[in-house]
């Protein structure tokens, strides 16, 4: 997430976005043999690396995620949504997502937006940008809402992740 969504709470974030269809997996996010490093940057290097090396160099020069159903399906790890992140990723919109993508989407700080009909507007290499407060994706197509996070995600995603939330909530009660 960009530095200008943190702090303040998340607010729009977005830009040039790569569209991917259906079923994305996590191995092919980040294969499994670099699962040593939990560094995002070090991780981004191999952001989608079995698509070869121009796909991955779109996805560096990206901003937004675009993706159709089930997107983060395959392998429980926290490491594909933090490759992500560490790529440059400011939010992932996509018609559906793998349960647990989302949630580690939210903990790493990476917004994850479920709007099938925002995803069958947008083309790839569109600007898209994610109105968190306002619920909304905005794109060349229109404005289309999506369902408001509950408060407890908000919070996490405004921290810029559940580390650095913990921390504040901890440095808080020390306070006291």
């Amino acid at each position: 997430m960009s530095e200008a969504a943190r702090g303040e709470g998340v607010r729009r974030v977005g830009g040039v976005c790569v569209k991917v269809g259906d079923h994305v997996n996590t191995d092919v996010i980040i294969p499994g043999r670099y699962l040593t490093s939990i560094d995002p940057a070090e991780l981004a290097t191999h952001a989608f690396e079995p698509l070869g090396r121009s796909f991955q160099d779109r996805v560096l020069a990206a901003k937004v995620l675009v993706a159709g159903k089930n997107f983060g399906c395959g392998s429980a790890r926290e490491q594909a949504a933090s490759c992500l992140v560490g790529a440059g990723i400011e939010a992932v919109i996509a018609e559906s997502f793998a349960r647990v993508f989302f949630r580690n989407a939210i903990n790493t700080g990476l917004v994850a937006v479920q709007s099938a009909a925002a995803v069958a507007h947008i083309t790839d290499g569109d600007e898209v940008f994610v109105n968190v407060a306002a619920g909304n994706v905005e794109t060349r197509g229109g404005t289309f809402a999506f369902p408001a996070y509950p408060e407890n995600l908000t919070r996490i995603l405004s921290a810029g992740g559940l580390i650095p939330y913990v921390a504040r909530r901890l440095e808080e009660e020390s306070r006291r």
